[in-house]
């Protein structure tokens, strides 16, 4: 009864039982919903890191990147309004990994980017780990080449293999002919 007093000494307005157990009660429910921080899961936290990039708004990314990863959020200029897509959701622990689609709309980029994102959970909150993302990124539009370059080079080097018992035969009689081809030097006898 005294916490009623108080309350009607602060709004007289508020006269009646009615009128002040409505008071009441929408006090508690703004109470409750500021202490209340909602918890993002790593696909929500993906989403609306790759949409803050997408808009180039760069605050909000770096909201939710790790603190170690934010100085690397800058502006892309090839993601663009680009569109994204989740898929399986993968969390170890303190650890996630969130299949990514991005849709580039650029048109000289018109193509989807499937990665990972991955993120890490900084202060029981998800936050996307953009540094070892960025290393899922980079491996993407030169992937094909690498791994065409990489069979290359295999080839060559079991070709080279096989050729370096004929070199070192070729090298030798090439040191003979050179010996055998020098002009000898007489030394005039006494």
């Amino acid at each position: 009864m005294a916490t009623t007093k108080v309350l009607l000494k602060c709004f007289p307005c508020y006269h009646t039982k009615k009128s002040l157990a409505g008071l009441m009660g929408l006090l508690s429910l703004l109470f409750l919903l500021s202490g209340c921080q909602a918890v993002l899961t790593p696909e929500q936290v993906t989403t609306a890191f790759w949409e803050a990039m997408a808009e180039g708004n760069l605050e909000s990314a770096r909201k939710y990147a790790t603190q170690e990863s934010q100085h690397l959020v800058t502006k892309q200029q090839n993601l663009e309004e680009a569109t994204v897509k989740t898929g399986a959701i993968l969390i170890d622990g303190s650890n996630a990994t969130v299949a990514t689609v991005m849709t580039l709309k650029r048109p000289e980029n018109n193509k989807d980017l499937s990665f990972d994102t991955v993120l890490l959970k900084e202060n029981d909150l998800w936050k996307v780990d953009y540094q070892r993302t960025l290393n899922n990124l980079s491996n993407l539009p030169f992937g094909d080449v690498f791994k065409s370059l990489r069979a290359i080079g295999e080839t060559i080097n079991r070709e080279l293999e096989q050729q370096i018992p004929l070199f070192e035969k070729q090298i030798k009689s090439f040191s003979e002919e050179l010996y055998f081809a020098r002009p000898r030097l007489r030394i005039p006898s006494g």
